[in-house]
């Protein structure tokens, strides 16, 4: 199973990201670095030692998860800059806008605070 999620991960850089600066889903798990024995390539291998292993993967796939909400939060802060330049004074509008600006700046303040809490747990296990 674990060949086969490797094929399409990032490079054996268990620290590294992948994507638009995402984790990847292995990063807290050790990577082993090997050969393939036809083409010769190098491949990562992360090396899972036992089944406690798998709550690494969990904290490396809830700290994407909150990544993705960080990005989602920065779109809705622009999406409401957008809608309040164009509300052209109206007071409704503007307020709409407002709420929309100060909500996405809250969720984007807990998704960073959990995002650095599940790295520093996870970071203590690994």
């Amino acid at each position: 199973m674990i060949e086969i999620l490797t094929r399409f991960a990032a490079a054996c850089q268990p620290r590294g990201s992948g994507l638009f600066g995402l984790p990847t889903w292995y990063k807290y798990l050790p990577g082993q670095e090997g050969t393939e024995p036809i083409s010769g390539n190098i491949v990562c291998t992360p090396i899972m030692e036992g089944i406690n292993d798998i709550w690494l993967v969990v904290a490396a796939i809830v700290e994407i998860l909150l990544r993705v909400a960080m990005l989602a939060a920065i779109f809705f802060v622009i999406a409401g800059g957008v809608m309040y330049m164009s509300s052209q004074g109206a007071p409704d509008k503007t307020e709409k806008a407002k709420n929309t600006i100060i909500n996405a700046l809250i969720g984007l303040f807990i998704a960073i605070a959990a995002t650095t809490l599940v790295s520093f747990i996870a970071g203590r296990f690994s």
